[in-house]
């Protein structure tokens, strides 16, 4: 190999080296970039800009208008400090270009005042406004043009990267140019065909130019690859894991003709949806070869996820063999065997429930009828995945609210049965985006109509907390016309570092001071599960009529009777989390009332809460929260220890995520484990970004 060859390959290996490695970084410049997330070459190489200075296209200050996102660049004419009241402070710069005058201004940073001297020439970004008929831009980034770099800058865009204390920005620009320099070029992990089919720019090239582009069209060629190499890398990793449980095994072709499966429809009180038919025969197709089945059923509420499940276990007792489905909570395991059962029963399928609650001879019985085969189908909750359960012989694994356990958990569901197929469902509806970065490794079906298409639509309202007593009412009378009631809490225990309500003291407030003529409940889950399931039985059988109640009840609880349902401090919650609790009423004959609430003193929370009032539809909610929360904070919840997205976005990159699926997918189709010597620099890589989830690719 040619000695630059080989340079190239020694500097890849060196990008884990700790940015000490870098020139100009000594212990003490070290420790700042540390503050930033910066400790290796890498981490220093790909500490992307967050935005751009573009000195390409400098607007004079006569012509920029309000609104407009502009650079300009002027001279120093003026700077002052004015205390219109105390505790408040303004900082207002002028700079002048012969044209206009343009005000950068800073409130309660008076220090501004002193990064300023007059007559030197500086670049201020951001959004013009106009305020006492000025032009003025708040928080504006500042470039300062001196002479002996004017040249070097202006005719450029200039990266502005995030910067810290010890480190501005000018000096961590230095830095990553020092690490471009003498470590970016290095061999290209990303395949030849690939790079090719998409146009994508050499990974060195990339890195160069994300930080230091030419023009616009370099910038983004260059985001455009990193951000598709992202996205590449994640969909890679769930192809893998995907062939590994489906391609590599042998599964059971179930019987999917048989007379359970032809008895069900009749026990069902409801006819299925169209989406309903079309997910049972994508599952019923997968349970049909001798590939494991790996497959998402992602459900709004209401929308019947269960009576689907229901044909994939008739399947399982058509065929001779088990199946299991695992629910989160308790509570939920014994709803299915209210709700479930008696379906199961009347098609001629035997079920057992396996919960943590069941007493030591209830315990030893489900045991036994799930290891000696007499129980076609085992609901419960993780006790499902403990030591001493052993099945005949299972061939279906069914997780439901699947994002509510962790890989261990449904790993371990599977693993009772190593080539059983598996069905993963969720009544959070995510967008199409977020479900193929979560669940790439799962193939989809989706759930939008709800079978009862007679029943009345639940009447969503934000109540202002001043007329709380309206809401009440509302209550009483739904009580008082024979139905029943949620209050739902976002705490169980009073805290002094929130204002939410707590579950307890206001069950103990509700019933004392507001309805002391009803029967108040109390659920939270802090309870012991046999607690639990007797509040929930007592609600469910009209005990109760108004139960208090923490998010414990958003998942699954289905209890027709209940009509109304009250939600304090309902800012506190996201919007699929709303549209869960929303689905808890309205599920009878009788319509449904949502009440919120709410004052929401942000814009995002207004926006929130109009979205909910605005819509039923928990796909459009789900890309509502996708754009206000943004994918950090949702993929947040992944807990598969998934790559992070530095560059890509699942709102812009859309086409760039399925561009990487499809590449991905075609690419372990051709070489499964990346054993082909050409891929083994992706394979590395592929490595890397796992990290210590590699064993979950590799092994499932």
């Amino acid at each position: 190999m040619p000695q630059d060859a080989l340079d190239r390959v020694a500097a890849r290996a060196r990008w884990g080296e700790p940015a000490t490695a870098v020139r100009l970084v000594d212990e003490a410049r070290a420790e700042s970039l540390s503050r930033l997330g910066i400790d290796s070459v890498e981490d220093l190489l790909r500490h992307y800009p967050f935005r751009y200075l573009d000195l390409t296209s400098v607007s004079s200050l006569g012509e920029v208008v309000a609104g407009q996102d502009a650079t300009v660049v002027g001279r120093v004419h003026d700077v002052k400090v004015k205390r219109p009241r105390p505790r408040l402070s303004i900082v207002e710069v002028a700079i002048v270009d012969g044209t206009g005058v343009v005000l950068g201004v800073w409130f309660n940073q008076p220090f501004m005042a002193n990064r300023f001297v007059q007559g030197e020439r500086i670049a201020f970004a951001g959004t013009v406004e106009i305020d006492y008929g000025l032009k003025q831009i708040k928080n504006p980034y500042v470039e300062k043009l001196g002479a002996a770099d004017e040249a070097d800058r202006v005719g450029r865009i200039l990266p502005v990267h995030r910067a810290t204390e010890g480190l501005s920005t000018n000096w961590i620009r230095r830095l990553v140019a020092n690490a471009i320099e003498d470590f970016a070029d290095v061999p290209d992990f990303m395949p030849v065909s690939v790079r090719e089919s998409r146009a994508l720019y050499p990974l060195g090239r990339a890195l160069e130019s994300i930080h230091f582009p030419r023009d616009a069209a370099d910038l983004s060629s260059a985001r455009t690859r990193l951000a598709y190499e992202e996205l590449f890398i994640l969909q890679l990793g769930m192809a893998m894991h995907r062939h590994v449980v489906t391609k590599d095994r042998t599964g059971v072709q179930h019987v999917v003709d048989g007379d359970i499966l032809a008895r069900l429809p009749e026990k069902l009180s409801f006819a299925l949806t169209n989406d309903q038919k079309h997910a049972v025969a994508d599952i019923l197709a997968d349970m049909a070869c001798d590939e494991p089945m790996n497959r998402l059923l992602l459900g709004d509420v209401g929308t019947g996820k269960t009576a689907v499940a229901a044909h994939a276990l008739s399947a399982v007792a058509d065929t001779g063999t088990q199946a299991a489905m695992m629910a989160p909570t308790e509570v939920l395991a014994t709803q299915y065997a209210h709700k479930l059962g008696p379906v199961l029963e009347d098609a001629g399928v035997s079920w057992v429930l396996l919960t943590g609650s069941l007493g030591a001879g209830e315990r030893r019985d489900a045991l036994a009828r799930i290891a000696n085969g007499t129980a076609t189908v085992a609901l419960g909750t993780h006790a499902l995945i403990e030591k001493d359960v052993d099945f005949e012989r299972l061939t279906l694994a069914i997780v439901d609210e699947q994002h509510r356990f962790g890989v261990s958990q449904r790993l371990g569901l599977r693993s009772k049965g190593p080539a059983a197929d598996m069905l993963v469902m969720t009544a959070t509806p995510i967008p199409r985006s977020l479900a193929l970065t979560l669940y790439g490794d799962l193939e989809a079906s989706y759930l939008r109509e709800r079978p009862h298409v007679d029943t009345p639509q639940v009447t969503t309202s934000i109540v202002r907390r001043s007329q709380r007593n309206k809401a009440y009412d509302a209550v009483t009378s739904a009580v008082r016309e024979g139905r029943q009631a949620y209050v739902v809490c976002a705490l169980v225990d009073v805290s002094d570092a929130t204002e939410a309500r707590a579950a307890v003291e206001e069950a103990e407030r509700l019933k004392r001071d507001v309805f002391p003529d009803l029967r108040v409940g109390l659920l939270t889950g802090r309870m012991k599960s046999p607690e639990k399931i007797d509040v929930m039985d007592a609600f469910r059988s009209g005990e109760i009529d108004v139960l208090v109640s923490t998010t414990v009840i958003e998942v699954g609880i289905d209890v027709p009777n209940a009509t109304i349902m009250v939600v304090e401090d309902a800012e506190r919650f996201g919007l699929a989390q709303l549209h869960q609790l929303r689905g808890r009423v309205g599920r009878g004959k009788h319509a449904g009332t949502f009440l919120l609430f709410a004052d929401p003193r942000t814009q995002e929370g207004k926006r929130r809460m109009e979205a909910i009032v605005a819509t039923h539809d928990g796909f459009e909610l789900a890309e509502h929260d996708l754009a206000l929360r943004g994918e950090g904070e949702l993929l947040g919840e992944r807990q598969h220890g998934l790559p992070s997205l530095r560059l890509a976005s699942l709102i812009e990159d859309a086409d760039l995520l399925d561009a990487a699926r499809q590449d991905a997918r075609t690419l372990v189709a051709q070489d499964p484990h990346l054993a082909e010597p050409q891929h083994g620099p992706l394979l590395a890589e592929i490595r890397r970004h796992f990290d210590k989830t590699w064993k979950w690719v590799s092994a499932g």
